[in-house]
């Protein structure tokens, strides 16, 4: 069932991950996907290629959202390749741990710029895109946000960040018809996570025993509450930040 068709996508951060996963779930279900990377042009294309090759429409588009340059090319791209957008999903994001003493402005910057003023400047550029009927903008924020550990004021600060951008945006464009609404993600089993050293690490099985279903969560399964969030099925739901962490 194409529970999309006819949709313009936009997913930021999409070579990988949750991000790809993502892309791949609402180019499956009819979306023209615009797949937007930074740094991994391959992993970028792979996720080009999969949706292509199930059918679907697909674009990469290389741009920096945490820069204002580089959110309005990411837009520009859009337009001329669709006329329009009715999905965004706001998925780039950084993230790191520091103790206070630790703190430097350069780190506060690294996350914030990206994971909240991108975030905005994003939403801000593809504003005139969106039909008169509405669409739908999808914040992949994190269960840090909610209960921060230790040595995550930075990160999580940038998460809280986004949970009250989300709140404040979909009372501001509910006018407008368009939804805005938060996934809360939990520990997930990413490219990011493996490469960091954490599959199979104390870190993991701790994360385990945190989590009434007793598993790390997997890039598909942000992606399906994401599709939701994206479809008319959620016509009625705005403003909410959903924790999607397995009930930890």
């Amino acid at each position: 069932m194409n529970r999309l068709e006819n949709k313009v996508a936009i997913v930021t951060g999409a070579s990988k991950g949750i991000g790809a996963a993502t892309a791949v779930m609402l180019g499956a279900h009819g979306a023209a996907v615009v797949v937007n990377y930074l740094t991994s042009k391959d992993g970028a294309d792979r996720v080009v290629s999969t949706i292509q090759a199930e059918g679907g429409r697909a674009d990469a588009v290389c741009a920096d959202v945490s820069t204002e340059s580089g959110v309005a090319f990411l837009i520009a791209e859009a337009k001329r390749l669709h006329g329009r957008v009715d999905i965004l999903i706001n998925n780039a994001g950084v993230y790191g741990f520091q103790g206070i003493e630790s703190v430097t402005a350069e780190e506060f910057h690294r996350q914030f710029n990206l994971n909240v003023l991108g975030l905005l400047l994003t939403v801000k550029a593809a504003l005139p895109l969106f039909p008169q009927s509405g669409g739908s903008i999808v914040n992949i924020s994190s269960t840090v946000s909610l209960r921060p550990p230790a040595s995550s004021a930075i990160a999580g600060g940038s998460k809280a960040a986004v949970d009250v951008a989300t709140k404040s945006l979909a009372k501001e464009l509910g006018p407008r018809q368009i939804r805005v609404n938060s996934l809360n993600v939990g520990v997930v089993m990413t490219e990011g996570f493996i490469s960091g050293g954490l599959a199979g690490s104390a870190f993991e099985k701790h994360a385990i025993s945190l989590t009434p279903l007793g598993r790390i969560g997997q890039p598909d399964d942000i992606a399906f509450p994401a599709l939701f969030l994206a479809s008319d099925e959620s016509r009625w739901i705005t403003g909410e930040t959903i924790a999607v962490a397995g009930g930890e």
